[in-house]
């Protein structure tokens, strides 16, 4: 094995990460965001095990910018330095348990750009508005991508106030049709320089992290406004993402081929590398009369038709910058199954076919009091299982 870090006999000196099913075991070493009663100074943390490991010795700034501004070498090499701090038989460290951490923004987030990389989920929803012909003559040549607003980007646990909006022609009111979307979101850093497009082969060095990401989204809304230019309040108003970015370096040992293509990719997008990752990501929704979540999807990310890699090289291709704690979300994830729909649109067929629930309720749309959970994990044979820990949110009624 050339790289120790992802040793799976790898032990700590933080026991609850030897655990098995442990999100954050020694072998993750995910970095947040975090503040405490005691010390409201935001500042950078390491999750291992059931604690955070305050970060100060290796990354002093209070968010993640920095970090993402660093090459893909020296990412590499301060996550060895802080396996060995971390490793059993180091020098045990200060911890401060997860439960005493409020978690906040990792970075300043200058730019997001939503793709829509699944071609499952995109077939799935071009089947309800277009039977006869659901992929638009585009989609398998390049990553369809929309801009989206940094400022209603949000961090698990944070309250989703449903949006009102125009829902027609003379209408205007709360959304009926609420949605959550299941998307793996990934940080950017280092960046280019503008009017220098990121070769394929070089763009999964611009890539710090991932993380999971609902891209919350008024469907009545966005039904009416998308036609010409596509989506806006329809997915404006909120953007929830989880609080630990899983490294990318992390990711290495969950490497997987892409899908093929039925259609020949143009050179800039063609890559020989295992670029796709074995990511399940998993939603589940309660209800205000429910005790305990219910799961209501499971998908895999290692099935989308574009990589990361793919999305970073198009988005980069016409000499567009990118700059450290830059966003992309992946877009709906979703599969060939039922239950690999990533979002109640699917799930339910644009409302024709209500998701019956454990305890009897149904659901078309999210209503208010529902918490929809996204939580997702790597797991190989011969490897540690890789959490990413949770993103969640509850619907408040619209204001007013």
């Amino acid at each position: 094995m050339t790289d120790k870090t992802h040793d799976p006999a790898l032990r700590s000196w933080v026991e609850s990460a030897n655990l098995p099913g442990c999100d954050f075991p020694i072998q993750n070493l995910p970095l947040g965001v975090f503040r405490t009663a005691e010390n409201p100074h935001p500042r950078i943390g390491v999750a291992i095990g059931e604690f955070v490991l305050e970060a100060g010795p290796w990354l002093s700034r209070n968010n993640l910018n920095g970090y993402m501004g660093l090459s893909s070498e020296q990412r590499r090499d301060l996550r060895q330095q802080i396996s060995r701090a971390l490793e059993q038989g180091a020098t045990e460290q200060t911890l401060i348990p997860q439960t005493d951490c409020k978690m906040l923004h990792r970075t300043m987030i200058g730019d997001y750009t939503d793709f829509y990389a699944s071609i499952h989920h995109a077939t799935n929803v071009g089947r309800l508005f277009r039977p006869d012909n659901p992929l638009l003559p585009n989609y398998k040549h390049l990553p369809i991508a929309y801009h989206g607003r940094c400022s209603s980007i949000v961090v698990s646990e944070t309250a989703i106030r449903r949006p009102v909006g125009q829902l027609g022609e003379g209408r205007f009111g709360p959304s009926v049709e609420l949605d959550y979307e299941v998307e793996v979101g990934a940080f950017l850093g280092p960046g280019n320089q503008i009017g220098e497009p990121i070769p394929i082969g070089e763009a999964e060095r611009h890539i710090a992290g991932v993380c999971l990401l609902n891209d919350w989204s008024a469907r009545d809304i966005q039904r009416w406004e998308y036609q010409p230019l596509g989506p806006f309040l329809a997915k404006n108003f909120s953007t929830s993402i989880s609080p630990w970015m899983i490294t990318i370096e992390a990711l290495e040992p969950f490497r997987a081929l892409p899908p093929e293509h039925d259609m020949p990719v143009l050179p800039y997008l063609r890559s020989e590398r295992r670029e796709a990752f074995d990511i399940t990501v998993e939603a589940s929704l309660r209800t205000a009369k429910m005790a305990a979540p219910i799961r209501i999807s499971r998908a895999s990310f290692a099935s989308l038709y574009w990589t990361l890699a793919q999305m970073v090289a198009h988005h980069t291709s016409n000499g567009c910058p990118v700059r450290p704690g830059d966003l992309i979300g992946s877009g709906t994830v979703s599969g060939p199954a039922k239950e690999n729909r990533g979002c109640l649109l699917e799930l339910t067929s644009n409302g024709r076919e209500p998701l019956s629930l454990e305890n009897g309720e149904q659901r078309k749309f999210l209503e208010d009091g529902d918490e929809v959970t996204l939580t997702a994990y790597c797991e190989r044979q011969g490897f540690r299982r890789i959490g990413f820990g949770q993103c969640s949110g509850r619907i408040l009624p619209a204001a007013g």
